[in-house]
């Protein structure tokens, strides 16, 4: 479909707005106007009641203008004639005393990921509302040691439109939606909690079928009860087996953003200079890849206007490429890769990640876990933390059990991995053939901004990693 013009819809025109931006882009390398509208809701149904219902609307735009390694940006929630052109003097100080050669512009994307549709328009708010409190009776009906039932639903459309020099320019809508479930248990004055969530650049009609949120429901209790008989987590370093799809979180923290191009041009990350050299374990293949269809972190074009595709990072464990925006990319000398990304109209392009994966191997899952002496089996993560500059991780551990001579014990509380990404990636002796993508629940935090993102991997074996617990 034709999508409608953001510049156009307020009397400007892209001509005009082209125009303004030559000017300032004279004797520069790069540059775009960056356009977004936005309308986006969030319902939170709490302790049997609606605690929160919130909507919101807002557009603007942000001009920028590169010169060498030099950004110059500019953004107004203002779209005109006036406020384009106060911001194409701001930003052209960007070039002050050197001149440039403009690049080329990306080549226009010709297809869509997603389709457009708007999750703020339907269904109703009634519809929305007696959702959550349908799934938050059914959660409460199933076990009667439940205590507490949060449900929160979010839902957005951003259109946006980037307009480059001489007036090409590319448009689309963005949706995106999500579905969280948590639930909290008490047996014996002990309380517990399990969640689940799902989502994607789709329109709510997937995730609130009733077969679709009851199967989140259920995950969730499962965790919750299973974290009910959870014993203190041992300490140490020891044998590790990871369960895949979300755990791939781990991936995206220990070693995709040390993947990013900015860290390497820098040479600030772990991987700088190394292109070539074997990095991680043979069998460790890593790919982003932002163009599969109605997944959270793809898009159809990157926030530059380049059309987003399938990188190969590290090919059987040797290095192999990085991810790149247009100025990093330049500044390196090879092609961006459609990773530019910003937050939003306020917000400078960085080169970020999509949906980034370890592709699958040959091993089959209860092999990897059968083959661990004496250690854990990691099945799913919460939050964690990373040094970008050296690869120090620390990862906290949601559903996790005691493996002893190849046998699942019992759940373990409070387990989290410790580690150091380049060495992990080199301590990885077995890969599953169940590879999986996450649910959509993914957000990546960088510099400041947050956007939204995917993660994946099979099933793996960690020969030794240190386990933070409670004893030995």
């Amino acid at each position: 479909m034709t999508e409608r013009s953001l510049i156009e819809d307020v009397g400007v025109g892209i001509s005009k707005a082209a125009g303004i931006l030559d000017e300032a882009l004279a004797g520069a390398e790069d540059g775009e106007i960056y356009l977004e509208s936005v309308r986006s809701e969030s319902f939170l149904f709490d302790d049997g009641r609606l605690k929160s219902a919130s909507y919101d609307s807002g557009q603007g735009f942000g001009l920028r203008v590169v010169s060498g390694e030099t950004t110059g940006y500019a953004h107004a929630s203002e779209i005109s004639e006036a406020s384009l052109r106060r911001a194409a003097t701001a930003a052209a100080a960007a070039k002050r005393g050197r001149s440039g050669l403009l690049a080329i512009g990306p080549t226009p994307a010709n297809h869509r990921l997603y389709a457009d549709v708007d999750p703020t328009a339907s269904p109703d708010f009634v519809t929305k509302t007696g959702l959550l409190a349908e799934i938050d009776a059914w959660c409460r009906a199933q076990d009667p040691r439940v205590v507490q039932v949060s449900v929160s639903l979010a839902g957005s459309r951003t259109a946006v439109e980037i307009i480059r020099s001489g007036g090409a320019s590319v448009a689309e809508a963005r949706p995106l939606v999500r579905l969280n479930i948590s639930v909290t248990l008490e047996k014996g004055g002990r309380r517990e909690t399990g969640s689940a969530g799902a989502g994607g650049r789709a329109a709510y009609d997937e995730w609130i079928q009733p077969d679709r949120w009851k199967a989140l429901a259920m995950r969730a209790l499962r965790k919750a009860e299973i974290n009910l008989d959870a014993v203190p987590a041992p300490a140490g370093e020891m044998e590790v087996a990871l369960g895949p799809g979300w755990t791939g979180v781990l991936l995206h923290e220990a070693v995709g953003h040390g993947l990013e191009g900015d860290f390497n041009r820098k040479g600030s990350s772990v991987y700088a200079g190394r292109i070539g050299e074997q990095v991680m374990a043979k069998g460790v293949t890593i790919v982003d890849d932002g163009t599969i269809a109605n997944r959270r972190g793809s898009l159809s074009f990157d926030d530059e206007g380049t059309q987003t595709q399938r990188t190969v990072l590290v090919e059987d464990g040797q290095l192999v490429g990085y991810m790149q925006d247009r100025q990093n990319a330049r500044l390196m000398g090879v092609a961006p890769t459609g990773n530019g990304r910003r937050e939003n109209y306020a917000s400078v392009v960085m080169p970020r990640m999509t949906n980034t994966f370890m592709t699958g191997g040959t091993h089959d899952p209860d092999e990897i876990v059968r083959s661990i002496k004496k250690g854990i089996w990691a099945v799913d993560f919460g939050g964690g933390q990373v040094d970008i500059t050296n690869g120090q991780f620390v990862f906290q551990c949601t559903e996790a059990y005691l493996v002893e001579n190849g046998k699942v014990g019992l759940p373990v509380k409070n387990a989290t991995l410790i580690g150091h990404g380049p060495t992990v990636m080199n301590s990885i002796s077995m890969v599953g053939n169940d590879f999986a993508m996450d649910d959509g629940v993914g957000t990546c935090g960088k510099s400041g901004q947050s956007v939204p993102v995917g993660v994946g991997q099979p099933s793996l074996k960690i020969d030794s990693i240190t386990v933070g617990g409670a004893g030995g």
